[in-house]
C-alpha cells in the first residue's frame, strides 16, 4: 500500500496494491499489521458501517464529542467527495479542512483520525460507502457541524442543492460548535 498525507497531515490517503487481470481484481482492503507498519497508527476497529446514497446526498459534517471515532473510509460503488475538518483546539490545523475524491474506480481509502468532523457528498448516480470506526456509535455524543458554514469555506463540488437529513440541515455553525481539547 502507498500512504500519502492529505492537505492536513493527520488525514491519510491510502492506495492499496491492486492485482488485476482480465478476470477482475483483488486487493487487501485492510490488514492491521500493514496499516500499523505503514502509518504508525495502532487502532482497533470495533464497528463497520455501510451506507448507500443517491446523487447530491450530503452527509455530515458529523463527529462524536465523547467517544470520538477514527474512521477508515472507502467507496465500493460510485464516487464521493469526502471531507474532514480538524476540531482539535490544540492542533496547528484547527479549523482547517481537506477534501478528496474516493471512488470504486480509484480504490483509495481515507484515514480520518479522532477529533475530526467528517462528511461527504455523492457525485455519481449512487454510491456505496464503507467505513470502519475505532469506537461505537453513541448518538448522545453525536454532533453535526453545518456543511456550508462560511467560516469553513468548504468547496463542495455540488451540482444543484444538496439533499440533507434534517439533523444536517439543522447543524450548528462553527461559532456554536463543540470542539476537542
Amino acid at each position: 500500500m502507498q500512504i500519502s498525507s492529505a492537505a492536513l497531515p493527520d488525514v491519510l490517503i491510502i492506495e492499496p496494491k491492486v492485482f488485476g487481470d482480465d478476470r477482475g481484481f483483488f486487493f487487501e482492503s485492510f490488514n492491521a499489521k500493514a496499516f500499523r507498519d505503514a502509518t504508525g497508527i495502532k487502532c482497533d476497529f470495533v464497528q463497520d458501517n455501510h451506507s448507500r446514497s443517491a446523487r447530491n446526498v450530503l452527509r455530515g459534517l458529523h463527529y462524536q464529542i465523547r467517544q470520538p471515532q477514527g474512521k477508515l473510509i472507502r467507496v465500493v460503488q460510485g464516487e464521493v467527495y469526502d471531507v474532514a475538518v480538524d476540531l482539535r483546539k490544540n492542533s496547528p490545523s484547527f479549523g482547517k479542512w481537506t477534501g478528496t475524491i474516493l471512488s470504486a474506480e480509484n480504490k483509495k481509502q481515507l484515514w480520518v483520525p479522532e477529533g475530526y468532523a467528517h462528511g461527504f457528498v455523492v457525485l455519481s448516480e449512487t454510491a456505496d460507502f464503507l467505513y470502519k470506526t475505532t469506537d461505537y456509535y453513541a448518538p448522545e455524543f453525536e454532533r453535526s457541524l453545518l456543511w456550508n458554514d462560511p467560516r469553513l469555506g468548504i468547496a463542495w463540488p455540488l451540482r444543484g442543492e444538496p439533499v440533507l437529513a434534517a439533523k444536517d440541515a439543522a447543524a450548528k455553525t462553527w461559532a456554536e460548535a463543540d470542539f476537542f481539547s
